[in-house]
């Protein structure tokens, strides 16, 4: 299957309509087709054949959506790669997956001139955007000048689709391989654990250079006459006037989102009340945010878990039953979970371990890591890091990270724990704890805090606050107060940094 099939059965069945709205602009499937497949002949035209990779860097915008659908088309591999990271892992990406040919924006044309004089393989760029210098394609020009290639090259379903590199907190990016069939399961288990019915209007804000964003691309595949609501740049207030002015009704995102959603000073002036969907996943979304979104605009947040390598599928909440706050949920239809210990032997119901996964939507393996392969993925099973715990009626709890752990005095101590104590603290916006070395306990307790805005805490109420909650011994040491936590794009907490700024600080 290719799954450029889906898109195309989609037009068949609903006909032309709006399916997306951007920068105010109305834009209908047939639209987007037309424009994916003239692409895909210009593509073609430039040597790109099956089985080739293609990398795509540039903030979400219509060119993104159609560069898929032109890349699968004619068999090739798209390599999404996230606009915001510097030239030096730019690079890396480009040489790492091979690719002679990027599909980009002008606004990044310095960085992309200082990648290419280390990547001499690419040699196809085409830009999105204003005037286009001698040397690379216009994006548009191609588009206009090409007629529509209307054949779809007849992939398996092993066959590549993406390349999605890993986020790069540890060590360099890995590029986790996905099929046509592992994108396909992904997309319609999303559907079916979020069966949002026809006509549902999503507003959009997850980079399609994570896995997040290209599983609920796919999931739209599978939504009858939807429309998305795209927004490339945005903040609290354009989320809110989105889902006001398009009656918006299914939001996608992470939990820094929803803190920020709770920080806004005045979301009564908006109208939310067409939402009825609002999904987090990408990190762990606190209890204490899900008690307070509740408490303040009357929806419950349905959370799950994923992974780039699992294709952001594995457990959710169900939409039809009661939830429970701090649980990732159920494991997905046709997804097997188990809780194991460190020798890989299952452990008894309510005692925490490794979470590991087989499901139809893991990836095949990484990129040209054969090795680094092989410690993830065993027999099918992918080796998740996250250390959680299943309780009696099946819900699945994530305690932490596994290399996260803090050991102190010899004893384990769960980071997560220890911030959703923190963030229980009513001048408390977000919290982050690390590990940090000492001479006496091996290593010790450091959180890092951001206090809400207008509000002032002190390290004393705050170490008051922990001991009334927790055992003294996991009480931190030490409380540092940030103006902001330093994040991925998709708002995941670099804990890598942190963990640096707190060394830099100790040497000092």
């Amino acid at each position: 299957m290719n799954l450029v099939e889906l898109a195309e059965a989609k037009i068949r069945d609903s006909g032309e309509y709006v399916s997306l709205v951007f920068e105010g602009r109305d834009i209908t499937n047939l639209e987007m087709e037309r424009a994916s497949k003239r692409l895909a002949a210009a593509l073609r035209s430039l040597g790109v054949k099956q089985g080739d990779r293609v990398l795509v860097q540039m903030p979400n915008r219509p060119e993104v959506f159609q560069s898929f659908g032109a890349i699968w088309r004619i068999g090739a591999a798209v390599v999404p790669v996230n606009h915001m990271i510097g030239a030096e892992e730019s690079a890396f990406i480009y040489r790492d997956c091979g690719a002679e040919t990027l599909i980009s924006s002008t606004d990044f044309l310095p960085r992309i001139e200082a990648c290419r004089a280390s990547t001499p393989a690419l040699r196809n760029v085409i830009l999105a955007g204003g005037s286009v210098p001698k040397g690379y394609y216009s994006y548009h020009q191609l588009v206009d000048g090409n007629p529509e290639n209307t054949s779809i090259v007849n992939t398996g379903d092993d066959d590549l689709a993406a390349i999605v590199y890993t986020a790069g907190t540890t060590g360099r990016p890995k590029g986790a391989m996905h099929s046509h069939h592992s994108l396909h399961y992904s997309g319609r288990i999303f559907h079916e654990q979020v069966p949002a019915p026809e006509g549902t209007v999503s507003v959009f804000v997850l980079p399609m250079c994570h896995i997040y964003g290209i599983t609920c691309m796919v999931t739209a595949f599978f939504h009858k006459r939807g429309k998305a609501i795209i927004l490339s740049a945005f903040t609290i207030d354009k989320i809110f006037e989105a889902i006001q002015t398009y009656r918006g009704n299914l939001f996608v995102g992470v939990p820094t989102l929803y803190v920020y959603m709770l920080l806004h000073p005045d979301p009564k002036k908006y109208d939310l009340s067409s939402m009825k969907w609002w999904i987090s996943g990408s990190a762990a979304l606190a209890p204490q945010t899900w008690h307070d979104f509740r408490e303040k605009f009357g929806f419950e947040i349905i959370e799950g878990w994923g992974m780039t390598e699992t294709g952001a599928t594995g457990c959710c909440n169900p939409h039809d039953q009661p939830r429970k706050p701090g649980s990732i949920g159920k494991a997905s239809p046709r997804a097997q979970l188990r809780i194991v210990d460190d020798s890989g032997r299952e452990v008894p119901l309510g005692r925490q371990g490794e979470i590991v996964i087989k499901t139809p939507g893991a990836m095949m393996g990484y990129w040209k890591r054969p090795e680094e392969t092989a410690e993830v993925l065993k027999d099918g099973w992918v080796s998740s890091g996250d250390i959680g715990y299943v309780d009696e009626d099946g819900f699945y709890f994530i305690t932490d990270r596994k290399k996260d752990i803090i050991i102190k005095g010899g004893e384990n101590i769960c980071p997560r724990e220890i911030e959703e104590v923190i963030m229980t603290h009513p001048a408390v916006s977000e919290a982050a704890v690390v590990g940090v070395k000492d001479g006496v306990y091996g290593e010790e307790i450091k959180a890092f805090v951001v206090a809400k805005p207008g509000v002032q805490v002190t390290t004393e109420e705050l170490n008051d606050h922990c001991c009334a909650h927790l055992k003294r011994f996991k009480t931190p040491k030490e409380f540092a107060f940030m103006e902001a936590l330093p994040k991925n794009l998709v708002g995941k907490v670099l804990r890598k940094d942190l963990r640096k700024i707190a060394q830099e600080s100790q040497g000092k």
